[in-house]
């Protein structure tokens, strides 16, 4: 759905971006850019091949493709295309084409080449595993691994999501991350975290080959539960609980406890002076009401 929304406002906004639009282009990449940003987009230029042969290094693949960058100036318009009020860029991949929000590319962490180096992963994954094929926990988590653990997020973001799912027992499953993500900001946010968290884990328990092992299988047609049972000799079930097991380990409540430790003492010293000056107040009261009570005269 988010595809052909984006599509089809791409299509009404050309003529009217084209009146203000200039190309640079090479053999590799199509950067199209508003004439303010003509030095962001010799940026994309000069940066493309060293990113796009990171990527054909770490998939063992050649990028056959000839992507167009797309990069807006301002908030406003990137929203107008994007239709999300949380992400920096998106990869309309049936176009190859990778929008970018220009006026985010200095927010921290995000710069133009992580955000490139995200989206043009979404694109070579497209080309890769046919669509329908590979979940969109598989597709957001490796895009994540990456590019460094950036995600397309900017606004809102709770890193400690994930820690309290896993202490609360509230984990969304691989399996309803399959088609798509929550809308709602909260759940969406947890589920780019969980995407990360398990291609960590993958990678941490099968190495780089485990992870190029689930795409070649995809990439031959199997489903994800196939591929990661030809992978791994595991169920997707057992893939999952041995990820469980893994964070159920790693974050505990005392951890938790401990990572947040200058936050409590300040709540509760917070606490504390607030108690202090409600018990002044009730002492100045009772001394106020007792004078009253004796006439307000002093005493001998």
């Amino acid at each position: 759905m988010l595809f052909v929304y984006i599509s089809t406002f791409v299509l009404l906004l050309q003529p009217v971006f084209a009146l203000e639009a200039e190309t640079i282009t090479n053999d590799e990449v199509i950067v199209v850019y508003e004439r303010p940003l003509r030095a962001a987009a010799e940026e994309v230029i000069a940066m493309y091949p060293s990113i796009a042969r990171e990527l054909e290094d770490r998939f063992q693949l050649t990028i056959d493709f000839r992507p167009t960058i797309w990069i807006m100036k301002d908030r406003k318009s990137f929203q107008q295309v994007s239709g999300n009020a949380l992400v920096v860029a998106v990869a309309v991949s049936k176009r190859d084409l990778i929008i970018i929000d220009n006026s985010k590319m200095r927010t921290h962490p995000f710069t133009m080449e992580v955000t490139l180096k995200h989206e043009l992963c979404h694109l070579l994954l497209h080309h890769l595993v046919k669509p329908g094929r590979m979940p969109r926990w598989l597709n957001e988590g490796i895009s994540q691994w990456v590019s460094g653990g950036v995600t397309e997020i900017i606004i809102g973001e709770n890193k400690d999501l994930l820690k309290q799912a896993v202490l609360t027992g509230r984990l969304i499953r691989m399996r309803d991350l399959t088609a798509g993500f929550p809308k709602d900001n909260t759940s969406l946010m947890l589920a780019y975290q969980e995407s990360k968290s398990i291609v960590d884990y993958i990678f941490q328990e099968f190495g780089l080959d485990g992870i190029l092992m689930i795409m070649d299988h995809l990439r031959d047609g199997s489903s994800i539960d196939a591929a990661v049972l030809k992978a791994f000799s595991i169920t997707m079930d057992d893939l999952e609980k041995g990820w469980h097991a893994h964070l159920n380990r790693r974050f505990t409540w005392f951890t938790y406890l401990s990572s947040h430790l200058y936050q409590f003492l300040f709540s509760f010293a917070a606490l504390a002076l607030f108690y202090g000056f409600i018990r002044v107040l009730l002492i100045k009261r009772a001394y106020k009401d007792e004078e009253e009570e004796d006439g307000g005269l002093p005493y001998e």
